[in-house]
């Protein structure tokens, strides 16, 4: 049996074996037939069968390399075949894989989302570090999946292509670009806010890279079509290069797509981009106009408001403009910005509004307050012209009724200068305690904002210093007018009699009294110094009557005052000639001191 025979198809062998069966018979036949032939004949003979048996181990040999060869190539196709199972188990399993992934997809772009927005809304230093990494971890690991994903596709269809699955790379490649059509369709929008649009280029990124890949796969592929498909017009090859036309085309129809594509995403990122740098810069200059609104509204205010109401009109035409070609994921979010910035540009608006009304308000009521104020001012004016006058003049005899309604008036006007003057700071208690000394004035703690209020305190506050002045030296005349009445029924007795039970209630003697005073102890005291010590005592008296008395203690009239005098004045009855004197002294001080205050409502006592 000739070499690797069980590779070789059973006829083959058999046909092998039935020649060598022959060529064994006819090496016996030309055996024979040498015995009984000439010697040139059995030459010829043996080379004939030496020929014969040369051509046949040549067949064999060649049976023996072709069953080797056929072996080779059953071992190769097998393994080949084993490849191409794993590779399709391997494609099974990977397009599950990439439902997998694109499902994730989602998911992945919504904690993009939220780890944007927490980074947006973080205050702390410490916080905002942490949420860049795990963004930034976030989206490397991400995107180097995906670009593992679009590596290991493209080597299945490498694969695929190698072990000559030519059907399965070819419809691979077609679903991928049936897929891959619809996302890249005009009619599919794009546009939305920033972080939105900056996710669909990232993704369309990872697409063209796959697109890019997948190139030397289209390439391979039709060089593959087009040696297979060549000098052939079979059914099966016709169906190749419908497939491949088919192919071309959806390729050429996704490559234009796809910049198409690349170029609405720029545009759409340049738009979001300005939509997001209007919104922010419109709300800081909102509450940078807020902040000054709340000083009072000022003419560039109402300037930056206006312009303000531009920008407004801008952003909300820009939003609108985005909504139309707005991804269904960014819808609710451009339109809450547009409504962000609607409702703060009203807030700002109405607080302007009410601040303008305020305005006015206060502007109303400070001029009505500058009128009352110049009202008030007019009228202390007249007051105090009105007391400058009446110094002048003698006290009239209604004097008291007169200045009790003046002072009524005064008080009635008290409450218009503290209305006026309310919006005054009060001064700290260091300050007022530094003019204790000073007479207490109303009004005195205030401390005036504008000039003519701090006019308006002081005029009051002299106003009033004069009215004070004025009621103490009035009271001061009608307490010495009381005085004269009184002393013009001064009685020495009586006096003498009330000093001496006052010294006995006080349990002192006539000569302790008189060296109390006598202070030099010289025997005498002046006249002064006895009327400053009966005052300063608390003897019930004046100075009127003081100084009638320390005339009559002066018997002698050299203004002094010695013992014998004081208790020859203080008990009577030891010097009898001494009682008229006194009579004769009161009546000339009564005189005295009645002319010399020259009140118009004194008048003499009868007696004078």
């Amino acid at each position: 049996m000739p070499p690797a025979a069980s590779t070789l198809p059973q006829a083959l062998v058999k046909e092998a074996n039935a020649h060598g069966e022959k060529l064994s018979g006819l090496e016996a036949v030309a055996s024979r037939l040498k015995d009984f032939s000439r010697k040139q004949d059995g030459a010829v003979i043996q080379n004939l069968v030496l020929t014969a048996r040369e051509r046949l181990g040549k067949v064999l040999q060649r049976m023996s390399e072709r069953g080797a060869a056929l072996e080779e190539a059953r071992k190769r196709t097998k393994q080949v075949l084993s490849c191409c199972a794993r590779c399709q188990g391997m494609q099974v399993l990977w397009g599950a894989f990439q439902k997998v992934l694109r499902s994730k997809r989602p998911v992945y772009e919504a904690t993009l989302r939220s780890g944007r927005a927490l980074r947006e809304r973080a205050r702390l230093p410490e916080d905002l570090q942490p949420l860049e990494e795990l963004l930034g971890e976030l989206k490397e690991r991400w995107d180097a999946l995906c670009s593992r994903a679009v590596e290991r596709q493209h080597k299945l269809e490498e694969n695929l292509l190698f072990s000559g699955k030519f059907t399965d790379a070819l419809q691979a490649l077609m679903d991928w670009l049936y897929r891959a059509e619809p996302q890249l369709s005009e009619d599919v929008p794009v546009g939305g806010d920033r972080d939105l649009v900056s996710d669909l280029m990232d993704k369309h990124k990872v697409f063209q890279k796959e697109l890019g890949k997948r190139a030397s796969c289209i390439k391979m592929l039709k060089r593959s079509v087009r040696d297979l498909t060549r000098g052939s017009s079979s059914v099966d090859s016709q169906w190749l290069q419908k497939q491949m036309e088919e192919l071309s085309t959806r390729w050429d129809l996704v490559c234009k797509l796809s910049v198409s594509k690349q170029a609405r995403l720029e545009a759409a990122l340049r738009q979001a981009e300005e939509f997001h740098t209007l919104v922010h810069s419109f709300l800081g200059r909102l509450s940078e106009s807020e902040k000054t609104l709340k000083y009072g509204v000022f003419p560039e205010e109402e300037l930056s408001l206006q312009c303000q109401q531009l920008e407004l009109e801008c952003i909300t035409s820009l939003g609108e403009e985005i909504l139309s070609t707005c991804h269904p994921d960014s819808v609710i979010t451009i339109k809450s910005w547009v409504t962000v910035a609607k409702s703060r540009f009203q807030e700002v608006l109405s607080w302007a509004q009410q601040q303008g009304e305020r305005l006015q308000v206060q502007t109303a009521s400070l001029a009505a307050e500058r009128e009352e104020m110049a009202q008030l001012i007019d009228w202390i004016t007249a007051a105090e012209e009105a007391l400058s006058l009446r110094d002048q003049e003698p006290l009239p005899e209604e004097a008291d009724a007169l200045w009790q309604v003046f002072m009524e008036e005064l008080n009635r006007k008290q409450p218009d200068v503290e209305k006026v003057t309310k919006s005054c700071k009060r001064k700290l208690a260091t300050e007022l305690g530094k003019a204790q000394g000073t007479p207490v004035v109303p009004l005195g703690g205030l401390e005036p904002q504008t000039p003519l209020m701090a006019q308006l305190l002081h005029r009051w506050q002299q106003l009033w210093l004069l009215a004070l002045d004025r009621q103490y030296r009035l009271e001061t005349a009608l307490q010495h007018l009381r005085e004269l009445e009184e002393f013009a029924h001064f009685d020495f007795g009586v006096w003498r009699k009330r000093y001496m039970q006052w010294i006995s209630q006080m349990k002192s003697r006539v000569l302790d009294v008189f060296r109390g005073i006598d202070r030099d102890q010289d025997g005498r005291i002046s006249q002064r110094e006895f009327i400053e010590s009966v005052l300063s005592s608390k003897f019930p008296t004046n100075v009127l009557e003081m100084n009638a008395v320390a005339s009559i203690f002066d018997m002698n009239g050299d203004g002094f005052i010695d013992y014998y005098e004081f208790v020859s004045a203080l008990h009577p009855n030891r010097d009898p000639l001494r009682r008229i004197a006194d009579a004769d002294q009161i009546q000339d001080e009564v005189w005295q001191q009645g002319w010399a205050w020259g009140w118009a409502g004194w008048r003499a006592p009868p007696w004078a």
